[in-house]
C-alpha cells in the first residue's frame, strides 16, 4: 500500500510543479494546494499504515493496549491541513484583488506595477545633456 501512495505522491508534486509553472496565477495556486496535499500525505504515510487501535488510552492505565497507531503523523497533518486551507483563503483573496485590480491572471501582464527597466545609453545620454546645460 505505501508503494501505491509514494506513486500518488509522485503524481502529485509532478501535477503541482506543472500547475506552479504556468503563467496563470490562479493555475498556481491549484499547484501551490496540491503540492501542500502531497506534503501532508507524505507525513501521514511516514506514520506507517497499519491496522492498529486508536491510541486512546484506557481509564485507569498509563498507557496503550496493544500495538497502536502513531498519532504524531496524524496531528501534523491535521495541523498542516488547517493551515494550508488559511493560507489557499488568504492567496485566493489576494489574487481575486489583483483581478479586479489588473483584469488579468497572467503573471507578465501584472508586471505593469514594477518599474519599466531603463536601458543604460539613454541614461548616460540624459546625464551628459543635463550637464552640459
Amino acid at each position: 500500500m505505501e508503494s501505491v501512495l509514494a506513486l500518488l505522491i509522485g503524481l502529485m508534486v509532478a501535477a503541482s510543479v506543472y500547475l506552479m509553472l504556468a503563467r496563470n496565477v490562479l493555475r498556481f495556486l491549484f499547484g501551490l494546494v496540491l503540492l501542500s496535499n502531497a506534503a501532508n500525505l507524505t507525513i501521514f504515510v511516514s506514520g506507517r499504515l497499519t491496522a492498529a487501535m486508536p491510541p486512546l488510552v484506557p481509564k485507569g492505565m498509563t498507557e496503550p493496549v496493544g500495538v497502536v497507531a502513531n498519532a504524531l503523523p496524524q496531528a501534523l497533518v491535521l495541523t498542516a491541513i488547517v493551515i494550508g486551507f488559511g493560507l489557499f483563503a488568504f492567496a485566493l483573496v489576494l489574487v481575486y484583488r489583483g483581478y479586479l485590480a489588473l483584469g488579468t491572471l497572467d503573471s507578465d501582464a501584472m508586471r505593469h506595477a514594477e518599474p519599466a527597466p531603463e536601458s543604460g545609453g539613454q541614461k548616460a545620454q540624459a546625464k551628459t545633456e543635463g550637464e552640459a546645460s
